[in-house]
């Protein structure tokens, strides 16, 4: 992100905090490749949740310390990880199968473009300069109960990524249960945008002149306030 976005809005690791704090006690989580594996270092103390990789893992725990990586252990991004007590890793078939199969509960993905009824675009653009890369996330974007989605609300031109319906090619179709910018948390429901928080330094107005479809303000809204994580 760039200064501008910094001054107004959350970096990645306080939009991570702000995900962790939604997933709840013993959870099956999957993160997506980039900024959504940042969510598992800021699980609340006590919290019991089982992280789980397509390439094989489950019970992940935060990125390990300087000096510690293990080049065998490693997450579908081909980044260093830990395994937690009774962690286990096994063949990304039998990975597959947990996803195909309903078991994870939730799953945070990056995203190009969401769209007002759910639908998810995170996999190819139309730059044909730059090769699509599908990864796990048509399989998580069905398979998960639930899928929450990582991204900064506006493109590095300040174009709007939450959309009416997405120009990009679809990853699923009305799937996104709630988007988590670097503005405000948005739940998607009955085909709308409901604004749940927003931080401070931005107007319900302003928020609505970054957004590419109607926005409306949740009943229960509230002031998104996370911690100081530079």
């Amino acid at each position: 992100m760039n200064s501008q976005k910094n001054q107004m809005g959350l970096n990645r690791r306080q939009v991570a905090w702000r995900i962790a704090q939604e997933i709840s006690e013993g959870s099956y989580v999957n993160l997506g490749i980039g900024s959504p594996e940042l969510v598992a270092n800021y699980i609340p103390e006590g919290r019991e949740i089982i992280f789980h990789s397509e390439n094989g893992i489950l019970g992940m725990g935060p990125a390990p310390r300087p000096g510690e990586e293990n080049g065998n252990l490693i997450n579908a991004g081909k980044k260093p990880v830990t395994l937690l007590e009774g962690g286990s890793y096994f063949h990304h078939t039998d990975s597959f199968a947990m996803i195909r199969g309903g078991h994870i509960d939730i799953c945070v993905l990056g995203a190009y473009q969401v769209a007002q009824n759910g639908d998810l675009a995170n996999w190819a653009t139309l730059d044909t300069s730059k090769p699509p890369g599908v990864g796990g996330a048509m399989d998580l974007s069905v398979g998960a109960k639930k899928i929450f989605v990582m991204m900064d609300h506006l493109t590095k031109d300040n174009e709007p990524k939450l959309m009416k319906t997405c120009s990009y090619p679809e990853t699923g179709f009305g799937v996104v249960k709630t988007v988590f910018t670097d503005l405000a948390v948005i739940d998607i429901f009955d085909s709308k945008f409901i604004v749940r928080e927003m931080v401070e330094t931005l107007s319900f107005t302003q928020l609505q002149s970054k957004t590419g479809a109607q926005l409306t303000l949740s009943d229960n809204f509230k002031t998104l306030t996370p911690p100081n994580l530079d």
